[in-house]
């Protein structure tokens, strides 16, 4: 019973940690909606085919990496967020996943993505961003069939 309080002491601190709405909460921010058409326009300036593969959408005169080539869109058991897309483009290296190629990185465990912060305009993030969303679909959780033992 003992373990069972500090558990729950643990876990009710950690929650609200969790909710904290200090000055470093995303609380609030919210970026305008972006264009669909202006954000492919922005995927194809950027040459973002040069190390990115998106289905359905061919770029010419592009030099492909293969060893770089990082698949965007598809399907995933997890909301693709809008947040999400932008964190990933702001900064590559914030979350970086599990079965993401080591080749991908650099040396320090850092992504090889280029930053675009002092490139790309705000307007131009949202666009590509508002882009790409469209292009993840999430396939929800299938519920595992247990089988099922009848005790005689």
């Amino acid at each position: 019973m003992k373990y069972l309080s500090l558990y729950m002491l643990a876990l009710g601190a950690t929650i609200l940690v969790g909710c904290e709405s200090g000055p470093d909460s995303p609380q609030g921010f919210s970026l305008p909606k972006g264009d669909v058409s202006n954000g492919k326009m922005v995927f194809i300036k950027y040459k973002c085919q040069s190390c990115h593969a998106l289905k359905g959408v061919e770029q010419s005169g592009i030099i492909e990496n293969p060893e770089l080539s990082v698949r965007l869109g598809g399907t995933s058991p997890f909301v693709k967020t809008y947040a999400d897309l932008v964190t990933s483009i702001i900064n590559p290296s914030h979350k970086i996943a599990r079965d993401y190629p080591r080749s991908m990185l650099q040396t320090d465990g850092v992504s090889k993505m280029a930053v675009y912060n002092d490139v790309m305009t705000v307007t131009e993030l949202v666009d590509v961003v508002s882009f790409l969303q469209p292009y993840y679909e999430l396939v929800p959780h299938s519920k595992t069939d247990y089988l099922y033992y009848e005790y005689e």
